[in-house]
């Protein structure tokens, strides 16, 4: 599969979640199979370029091509110039964001708000294929199924904004009335598959490897996209790209393999963080990991008292140590993927359009 020139290694990505796919997990999602990742939405707004948050969400150091950067924002202009800053700092593709649900966004008449104003979700999009034309740089664009029931119009922009230059579209299969709310519908994905000749992805509770082949199938779309059914369970690429090639279930990994993907994973965190931040952001990632595991309410309990990162990543270290004793395969009960939306999306999310420069 290609955007514009850029070859991928499959179509199985992960999304981009605030507060999640940053720059450890994404690298540790691609080893576990995924072809490509896209960042964290950043921000378009100049003046919080030098904000923590933004340098954080940007830092793409050491992490495998093609590097895809997710910016969200409201003005044509600012959209443009945000594009350009990310590929001086190493962008290879351009996502705009238009399906970010959260409330702090969309009243800011970001992410999938840009939905109900087609002329202006067109003209973004266009003034940032312009910006990336002389770069060489592709540029794709994620959205909903619409605004609510009523104004499903994503297959009426998914043609606007082929004709402008976009080269890839990406569709969750609700609309922002719904937030993450219900189940996903792919009828309105089939339909942008239908209405354009470039590729599409399909994106929205892929939370199984049959589910995968399901939703390929039924919507003919070129690649399907992983969010939530990825946390705490990275290795669903892997799983999902073995079922595509075999039609078999792969085995579940090792618990000693997944301790030493999650020990990794959380120095790589603590390196992109630091020790105050760090120790705090890891909680969730570990969190995930250990859900439905017996004894995980004591072991969230300790690493949520931490205030170091060493004594943190020691206490999951001895944990699943001791797992691996009495469960040398990873439990199947940790195979179900998580049906909540993160905790903190709308706060990260908003902060795209109300970012502080902590």
């Amino acid at each position: 599969m290609h955007i514009g020139s850029i070859e991928l290694d499959n179509h199985l990505f992960v999304a981009p979640m605030a507060g999640v796919t940053d720059r450890p997990f994404r690298m540790l999602c691609r080893q576990l199979g995924a072809g490509y990742a896209v960042s964290e939405m950043v921000t378009s707004q100049p003046h919080l370029y030098a904000s923590l948050k933004t340098s954080r969400r940007a830092n793409h150091e050491g992490e495998p091509g093609p590097i895809s950067v997710q910016i969200a924002g409201t003005e044509a202009a600012m959209m443009a110039e945000a594009a350009r800053y990310n590929i001086e700092r190493g962008a290879q593709i351009i996502d705009i964001n238009m399906g970010c649900p959260a409330k702090k966004v969309c009243n800011a008449w970001a992410g999938s708000a840009l939905m109900q104003n087609e002329p202006l979700a067109i003209e973004i999009a266009e003034a940032v294929v312009k910006a990336c034309l002389p770069f060489g740089v592709p540029v794709t664009l994620k959205m909903r199924t619409g605004w609510s029931s009523d104004n499903k119009n994503a297959p009426v922009l998914a043609k606007a904004f082929e004709s402008v230059g976009i080269q890839m579209l990406t569709v969750h299969g609700r609309t922002r009335e719904q937030g993450y709310k219900g189940q996903a519908e792919y009828a309105t994905v089939t339909a942008v598959k239908q209405a354009v000749r470039i590729p599409v992805v399909a994106n929205g509770d892929i939370s199984s490897s049959e589910k995968a082949a399901q939703v390929l199938q039924i919507t003919g779309a070129d690649a399907v996209m992983v969010g939530r059914a990825a946390q705490g369970r990275p290795w669903i690429f892997r799983e999902i790209a073995h079922y595509l090639a075999t039609g078999e279930h792969l085995a579940a990994p090792q618990t000693l393999e997944v301790r030493q993907w999650l020990l990794d994973h959380l120095l790589e965190h603590y390196s992109l963080y630091g020790e105050h931040t760090g120790v705090r952001s890891a909680r969730k990632h570990i969190g995930w990991y250990i859900k439905g595991i017996a004894g995980q309410d004591s072991l969230r309990t300790r690493i949520n008292a931490e205030q170091d990162c060493q004594q943190q990543w020691q206490a999951v270290a001895d944990f699943l140590e001791d797992l691996a004793r009495t469960q040398p395969v990873w439990p199947m009960a940790q195979a179900t993927a998580s049906t909540e939306p993160v905790a903190d999306d709308e706060a990260a999310c908003g902060s795209c359009s109300n970012q502080t420069a902590s």
